[in-house]
């Protein structure tokens, strides 16, 4: 092979290599792209997302301030009535409830008839150390209590009555909407959510039953979920309990 030939081999070979070098840059500006289009359409549908539950947030909670006086006492007598006919409470004797506030369904007639029949009543309070977490303190009329940072009562924080949640019988958690399939829509703190993951993480052979409580009018036939959202296996209105199980 002579001079010439062999120049024109390695030409050759390295406009081959030039070749296959800008192909595979091309390749990679192309996978580059895809991937920020993905990420950017990805983000576009998560803020979307979050738009609408924000809007759905400020509708329910609307329709829930809407109640008339009268017709929220009636609802909140027709929750307890659900509830003593129901005979999956019919064992509980430590239930998590929480105080009403900004429209909720009433939940003190249900508080009064517990300290009744002699259950202990557990309502939560911010943790103290682990942000956007609750414990759940036992609640009596005696009980002394302040406003959170949020403007809610709450019984200043005892240590001493503080249930653990793998020990209650029965959690009752707030809601601003729920849908035909158990989604919970909360306020968007996430307090409960987090609740929830460590119930589902806790003792397995004893689980408390969690249960949302809601107005009728909370309900509606879809909600937008995100990946940390938990369902409810049961929502308990004034009309009837819904078993999502």
């Amino acid at each position: 092979m002579t001079a010439d030939s062999k120049a024109k081999k390695a030409k050759i070979r390295s406009s081959e290599a030039d070749a296959l070098e800008t192909d595979a840059i091309e390749t990679d500006a192309i996978e580059t792209d895809a991937l920020e289009t993905d990420a950017l359409e990805t983000d576009a549908l998560e803020t979307d997302a979050l738009e609408t539950r924000k809007r759905l947030r400020k509708i329910f909670r609307d329709k829930r301030l809407s109640l008339s006086k009268e017709q929220q006492t009636q609802a909140a007598q027709q929750l307890l009535e659900q509830f003593q006919q129901l005979t999956l409470f019919h064992c509980a004797q430590n239930v998590a409830l929480y105080l009403s506030f900004n429209g909720e369904i009433n939940t003190q007639p249900l508080i009064d008839y517990l300290w009744s029949i002699k259950c202990r009543v557990f309502v939560p309070i911010l943790h103290p150390f682990c942000k956007g977490h609750l414990l759940f303190q036992e609640f009596s009329q005696h009980t002394p209590m302040h406003k959170n940072h949020f403007g809610i009562s709450e019984p200043r924080l005892d240590v001493q009555r503080v249930c653990p949640i793998e020990n209650l019988d029965v959690l009752f958690t707030p809601l601003v909407a729920f849908d035909l399939t158990g989604n919970r829509l909360g306020m968007g703190g996430g307090f409960y959510d987090r609740t929830l993951a460590g119930l589902a993480n806790a003792n397995k052979n004893k689980q408390a039953i969690v249960v949302g409580l809601a107005h009728e009018l909370q309900l509606t036939s879809t909600l937008p979920t995100a990946t940390w959202d938990i369902g409810l296996p049961y929502v308990l209105t004034s009309n009837k309990l819904y078993c999502f199980l």
